[in-house]
């Protein structure tokens, strides 16, 4: 069974940093990807950021410049360093992991269960 457990978030002033992390566990071989999407109240899960094995890396275009993902493939984590942050920013923030090949074999997609990131004065 596969897990991922996201840990990080918390409540923050605007203009301030936090630094999410996930940690996958299980009989894991290998991650494809790993990568963060956010979810505001009242819209559409979206892409944060996400980063591959080889170390590419994508980000939602609300986010460049200010957050960066990294990953510690020994460890199956995935980190989010989130500075300059926004209200707008406020979210439950989901880890997400694609194309993983486990013990038990592949499985395509696993989720985390979110960590609420609130961004206020």
């Amino acid at each position: 069974q596969v897990q991922l457990v996201e840990s990080g978030g918390g409540l923050v002033q605007p203009g301030g940093s936090l630094r999410l992390s996930c940690a996958a566990s299980g009989s894991i071989f290998s991650i494809d990807t790993m990568g963060w999407y956010r979810q505001a109240p009242g819209k559409q899960r979206e892409l944060v950021a996400a980063i591959t094995s080889g170390g590419s890396t994508d980000y939602g275009d609300s986010v460049k410049g200010r957050f960066t993902i990294s990953r510690d493939n020994a460890k199956n984590t995935v980190y989010l360093q989130m500075n300059s942050l926004k209200p707008e920013d406020t979210a439950v923030y989901y880890c997400n992991g694609a194309n993983l090949y486990t013990r038990s074999g592949y499985v395509s997609t696993v989720w985390g269960q979110g960590t609420q990131v609130t961004v206020s004065a």
